[in-house]
């Protein structure tokens, strides 16, 4: 397919003309408006610093349903033993940094500057979310995520202790799954992603359950508890 060119005012295509690698459209902003339309309708930015901003729609998409959570028999002690402490929004900033530094194989990361200040303004609109965990008073892992109507769009976590951001992930998960949410969306595949129950989702059956999800534009926004 001819990949589309964005301008400023116009709109997505739709997400199943996307490519094989899920690649939709190139360029437009990082707005509030533009990023809430494009997680409405499935889509989210992924690219490289100095490049135009590039837009997804994975085929097939990773989520995870909540009743489908796993947590295995190291990860049940340590929530029995409370081991980390969870909080929510009260180190966006933080987290978002932390999630954008590189990472210890040696990879870099796909969070650019314009895309930390973007969700930074998106978080302060109410729309983006943190999860923070702590040991003691050290953070030592969380991840940070888009959540409108019953739908957590998950973006990126950070792990600098064992097993933090897999218990962040997992207090997450409980608390959405007690409060009747669809799914989180992991969007790329991961053995880590796999370990906790995610799983892959041909994009037709993502769609319509997105659809569901945003029935009568159901942008309502999410208010949290400090703790998990």
């Amino acid at each position: 397919m001819e990949i589309k060119y964005l301008k400023e005012n116009t709109p997505f295509p739709d997400p199943s003309s996307a490519d094989k690698s899920g690649l939709l459209a190139v360029g437009g902003s990082l707005t509030n408006e533009r990023l809430i339309e494009a997680y409405s309708k499935g889509v989210f930015p992924w690219y490289s610093e100095g490049d135009p901003v590039l837009w997804w729609s994975p085929d097939p998409r990773i989520l995870l349903f909540p009743d489908d959570l796993h947590i295995s028999r190291k990860m049940r002690g340590l929530l029995k033993k409370e081991a980390f402490k969870v909080t929510i929004d009260k180190q966006f900033e933080s987290v978002i940094e932390n999630c954008s530094a590189p990472r210890r194989d040696g990879e870099g990361t796909w969070i650019t500057s314009d895309m930390k200040a973007s969700y930074i303004r998106l978080h302060h609109s109410g729309f983006a979310h943190s999860v923070e965990v702590w040991k003691g008073d050290d953070l030592v892992g969380g991840l940070y995520g888009i959540c409108f109507g019953k739908m957590f769009f998950g973006e990126s976590m950070f792990s600098k202790t064992s097993n933090s951001s897999k218990f962040g992930f997992i207090k997450l998960s409980q608390y959405l799954r007690k409060k009747e949410f669809l799914f989180i969306d992991c969007q790329i595949d991961s053995q880590h992603l796999r370990s906790l129950g995610a799983a892959p989702v041909i994009r037709d059956k993502f769609l319509r359950i997105l659809r569901k999800g945003l029935k009568n534009n159901n942008i309502s926004k999410m208010v949290f508890p400090d703790n998990l």
